[in-house]
């Protein structure tokens, strides 16, 4: 594969996931993440088995991403994604980006990690309030 069908193959997989994520499709969600996968937000990093109730508890809306900045290293790469979120019945927006690893499966492509990171209207850049998101634990 050359380095530019890795960077097409990649940019397809975050694709998927901005369309699962504006579609409410959890199952999509997932299937972008290698199984070890992680997303963090809210102060905290999250295995994929708490991903479902993280994105129940997100408000709905269009997930709409720019081009991401991506260094191939490998079967390893890392990348940077701008994000625009719009919530669907107030159109507020939350801007930010995302931070991310990939690693190449033999299913292709897959998000190892993915760190959200806020920007605020101070012009703060953060990765959100821990409390923003209660986990089930007891």
């Amino acid at each position: 594969m050359s380095d530019t069908d890795d960077l097409v193959a990649i940019e397809q997989l975050l694709a998927r996931y901005a369309v699962a994520m504006t579609r409410g499709d959890v199952d999509r969600v997932l299937a972008v993440f290698t199984p070890d996968g992680t997303y963090s937000a809210f102060g905290d990093s999250y295995p994929l088995d708490e991903l479902p109730a993280l994105i129940a508890a997100a408000p709905k809306g269009l997930f709409l991403v720019g081009t991401p900045v991506i260094e191939l290293d490998g079967d390893s790469a890392t990348g940077t994604q701008p994000l625009c979120f719009v919530e669907h019945s107030e159109h507020e927006m939350r801007i930010g980006y995302y931070h991310d690893t990939y690693a190449r499966t033999q299913d292709g492509w897959r998000l190892r990690t993915r760190a959200m990171t806020f920007i605020r209207r101070s012009g703060a850049h953060d990765s959100g309030r821990p409390h923003a998101f209660e986990r089930g634990r007891s």
